[in-house]
């Protein structure tokens, strides 16, 4: 909740826009900061942009909360990537709830390679499978374990 206060107030000492919803009769039902949600939209777009591989996920990657989380550890663990940044989603609601209106997508976990979103679980499984999961680590300047362990299995 202080998160919301301070970034209300900073938004109000900046002359942002406020959206005041109303009844029919024309009383206010609540307050509602526009530019709280939009400083919270920037801040998780300079999360996404501060590492080559961002997961959020519930749990961490040393204790999953979660079968899907699980998943995406042990996909990523598989092509040898183990220096990502995770945030862990069950320990503050605000970044739940924020991570997927940032994405449009409705569900955690979410992977994001070099800025740009992949998709969660059964995307990140799907590229894995396919061979895709290899090319994009190659676009990041990641190198796949697995591609590495088959050429020297020829």
């Amino acid at each position: 909740m202080n998160t919301l206060l301070r970034a209300t107030a900073s938004c109000l000492r900046s002359g942002a826009a406020v959206q005041l919803p109303r009844h029919t009769d024309g009383r206010v039902r609540s307050a509602r900061f526009l530019c709280a949600a939009a400083d919270y939209q920037k801040e998780l777009g300079e999360m996404v942009k501060k590492d080559k591989v961002v997961v959020f996920m519930k749990g961490t990657p040393a204790q999953p909360m979660c079968g899907f989380s699980n998943a995406v550890v042990q996909i990523l663990r598989m092509h040898g990537v183990d220096d990502y940044a995770a945030y862990n989603v069950l320990e503050d609601s605000e970044l739940r709830e924020g991570v997927k209106l940032f994405s449009n997508w409705p569900t955690i976990p979410q992977l994001y390679l070099s800025g740009e979103f992949v998709g969660g679980c059964d995307i990140l499984l799907q590229m894995h499978q396919n061979g895709d999961l290899v090319e994009e680590l190659k676009k990041l300047g990641i190198s796949s374990t697995l591609l590495t362990a088959e050429e020297e299995s020829k």
